[in-house]
């Protein structure tokens, strides 16, 4: 990899904590150290597995083999936190340690944060105990708005920003704008602070959804042996997602639900949820390579945010517009059959999981953009179409997928830091323009793409569907039944 001047952003004067070494903390590890100053003998991994000691080695970062815990966080990390001089940077890239309790302790120390997903404690998703609505990224979101809005100010934390949730919230904005320019609209862009203008902005443009449309086309240079869950980032994260419910936010324009969709009884309730596992739901929709495609319909923040960042309310306070918004993931090839496998198999994991890297990987490409549809130039995708070859000259320790979500962690640093007394936000909130830029670098081709496809164009008219043709963006059309 060339040598080349990269632009530093700061200097973080205070300890820099980084908790959870996976695939995302590999390739977040460079990105740090190309982009800001910072004194490399304050910097610390906590990580109970020992796989990477000797990268970290390498790095010359220091490596406490430990589990956080419920029990232990606030004496291990507090010390961490809080030692010596400066203001101190915690990036939390874990699973099952609670992203609020985290974010707590941060802001109570005045520490910058940043986190990836609304994580819970160890047991959350699997408990058997919990109702489905109990179980959802909604309910696990309105414990961190219950912060947000009970501590307004003081230390900035950034919450779930990696590429989705996080950058797609950015693609969205930028959509919009491209989208205001070729019809021909006119319009003042709203500041970053003015959630309602971005709304009105969407509601004007006639846009009826939002998909987060996502082709995973990168290729293993062996095939996928029996009893192994592969796939091109967390494989703990996808299948605890995975396995919650199918979650959307709801837009103000569907006519129909499915039976087994259920209504949230307390919050802003922008979003609904469906009695079934969200990768093992498929919904219709569209990406530049493929064309037409198959996605899961996977529960992420970012479904329920946008929806809820774009509604536009009536002078008596109800909802006059909302977007219908909701992931749609195709996932490597290997993920996929590796899906197939554990449902197949009841729900239960195959006994190894295992993230590719990126030099078992042979080629292809993550194209992860955003497709907002149903307005008069029918749909418009927007994202990142970063290859794993370009990949490889971009960055070390990691594939397209991840750089995606490890250059959204640097750019939501950056923000951070920039913005240091913004309290707890979330990327919708955030400077998306900055964001970008800070970003762009690492993404490979970034593409507007129209497109006349519909959820009722291709279908073989074999047997009998229930659709509604008036309108084709009806999730009646979208999902898969």
């Amino acid at each position: 990899m060339a040598e080349q001047n990269y632009p530093i952003y700061g200097e973080i004067t205070g300890p820099i904590v980084m908790i959870g070494f996976g695939s995302i903390g590999r390739g977040t590890l460079p990105l740090i150290e190309r982009h800001f100053k910072f004194d490399k003998s304050r910097m610390v991994v906590i990580e109970p597995r020992n796989d990477e000691a000797e990268l970290l080695a390498r790095h010359g970062v220091r490596h406490i083999q430990a589990h956080v815990t419920k029990d232990n966080y606030k004496e291990l990390l507090k010390p961490l936190l809080t030692e010596g001089e400066g203001q101190g940077f915690c990036v939390n890239l874990s699973v099952d340690i609670s992203s609020v309790d985290l974010m707590k302790l941060c802001r109570k120390h005045d520490v910058l944060y940043i986190d990836t997903v609304v994580e819970p404690w160890h047991g959350f998703y699997f408990d058997k105990d919990k109702d489905n609505a109990a179980r959802t990224n909604y309910a696990l979101r309105e414990t961190m708005r219950k912060e947000k809005f009970k501590s307004p100010g003081g230390a900035t934390a950034v919450s779930t920003c990696g590429a989705n949730p996080g950058m797609v919230s950015w693609f969205v904005k930028q959509a919009l704008i491209n989208l205001a320019n070729e019809i021909g609209v006119k319009y003042d862009e709203p500041s970053q602070d003015d959630r309602e203008g971005w709304a009105k902005l969407m509601k004007k443009l006639g846009v009826k959804g939002v998909h987060i449309a996502e082709r995973d086309t990168q290729r293993t240079k062996h095939p996928k042996p029996l009893n192994v869950f592969w796939n091109t980032w967390s494989v703990e994260g996808f299948i605890s997602e995975g396995l919650q419910p199918a979650e959307l936010g709801w837009g103000t324009n569907e006519k129909w639900m499915p039976k087994t969709a259920k209504k949230f009884k307390k919050g802003h309730k922008s979003a609904i949820y469906l009695e079934q596992a969200g990768a093992n739901t498929r919904v219709r929709s569209w990406c530049p390579t493929p064309g037409p495609q198959y996605g899961f319909l996977v529960t992420h923040n970012e479904a329920i945010s946008i929806a809820e960042y774009f509604t536009v309310h009536d002078k008596d306070g109800d909802v006059n517009y909302r977007p219908t918004c909701h992931y749609a993931y195709h996932p490597s090839n290997d993920a996929v059959i590796s899906l197939h496998e554990m449902f197949g198999n009841g729900g239960n994991a195959q006994p190894v999981l295992h993230v590719l890297n990126e030099d078992e990987l042979e080629d292809g490409v993550d194209e992860l953009g955003v497709l907002l549809y149903g307005h008069e130039k029918n749909a418009y995708w927007y994202g990142s179409r970063l290859s794993l070859e370009e990949t490889r000259k971009l960055a070390p320790y990691q594939n397209a997928t991840g750089l995606q979500v490890t250059s959204a962690v640097l750019a939501g640093m950056v923000w951070a830091f920039e913005n240091p007394r913004s309290g707890i936000v979330e990327a919708d909130e955030m400077d998306y323009k900055r964001c970008l830029e800070v970003q762009m670098p690492y993404l490979g081709p970034v593409e507007g793409h129209y497109t006349n496809w519909t959820p009722l164009d291709g279908r073989p008219g074999l047997f009998p569907e229930d659709l509604d043709h008036s309108d084709p963006w009806q999730f009646r059309n979208i999902l898969v039944r």
